[in-house]
């Protein structure tokens, strides 16, 4: 299965099921590039996820910080903690498989309190870096790709199979991962962000002040702007652009509006402004863009057709 677009609702939540008939886990092989967007957009969800890189090099950002994830080895992130990854260099693209589960499938309730519940909710423990170098890496890594072809294949007795690895690729997690810490300035840092970019994604299409970002965080102008810098590596009102133009790829996809319509419907007051922007973030003008999406839609249905 692989996975080439997602929906992400105004809290910045993706809205994807990750599951099959019978488990709460989904593993898909993704491309990154082939997403709609050309990247993986900012997100977060309450499962948590295993990624194992199997070609290119990828550029993931985990709340303020950066890590660079190359062939072979892989990343956890923790349970709603805001990410979004990119291409990293331009010799091939890059491909990894994502196991996404829900904590509680891990292991029995009575079992759950003492042995997941307080990692889910450390504040110290946003993303594990996997290095195949280590045993427990290699043992962790090689575990998400035998759960993707359980799930592929599912053979009789394959939730067993399923349920066995993830057990115990929690269970090399906890025991090489990080002491546990409960910081609640850290917690409350992260839900102000989360309110800032909920309230932009609510008020993208209407004019937009850093005063009302700040309000919506409770914050100063000037910590508004310390946050989204520390936090994203961007200014609060370069953030809100790069927001309109990703709602307004949906639009070019979706729609049979005009230019002109899709830049106001998203925020731009000038239609060249959003043309000039498109081009500064995507490296297309939205016209092109279009149809290359155009393009690639009729390829994908001629060859499902033929197959």
């Amino acid at each position: 299965m692989q996975k080439i677009e997602f929906i992400i609702d105004q809290h910045l939540k993706e809205m994807t099921e990750h599951r099959t008939d019978t488990l709460s886990i989904a593993c898909y092989e993704t491309t990154i590039v082939q997403n709609v967007h050309r990247h993986i957009p900012l997100h977060w969800h309450d499962e948590l996820q295993f990624v194992a890189v199997l070609q290119g090099t990828a550029l993931f950002h985990i709340n303020d910080q950066k890590m660079i994830l190359s062939k072979g080895d892989g990343i956890f992130i923790n349970s709603g903690i805001m990410h979004m990854a990119e291409d990293h260099g331009v010799s091939e693209n890059c491909i990894y498989l994502c196991l996404n589960l829900s904590p509680h499938v891990i292991m029995p309730s009575d079992l759950y309190i003492k042995y997941v519940h307080p990692y889910v909710t450390a504040t110290n423990l946003p993303f594990l870096y996997i290095e195949r170098a280590n045993a427990w890496g290699e043992q962790i890594l090689d575990a998400v790709a035998r759960i993707r072809k359980e799930l592929v294949h599912q053979v009789p007795f394959y939730e067993v199979n399923v349920a066995s690895a993830v057990l115990n690729m929690w269970k090399l997690l906890i025991i090489n991962g990080y002491s546990l810490e409960h910081d609640p300035s850290e917690m409350s840092r992260n839900n102000r962000m989360k309110d800032m970019l909920q309230w932009i994604n609510l008020n993208y299409a209407d004019p937009i002040k850093l005063e009302d970002i700040a309000k919506a965080g409770q914050l100063s102008r000037s910590e508004t702007c310390r946050y989204f810098k520390q936090i994203l590596k961007t200014t609060p009102m370069q953030y809100v652009i790069e927001y309109r133009i990703q709602r307004s790829i949906e639009l070019l996809q979706l729609s049979e509006l005009s230019i002109t319509q899709i830049a106001y419907e998203v925020g731009f007051n000038s239609t060249s402004y959003y043309i000039n922007q498109f081009r500064k973030t995507m490296n297309s003008t939205p016209l092109r863009f279009r149809r290359e999406l155009n393009k690639r839609e009729k390829e994908h249905n001629s060859l499902n057709y033929c197959s």
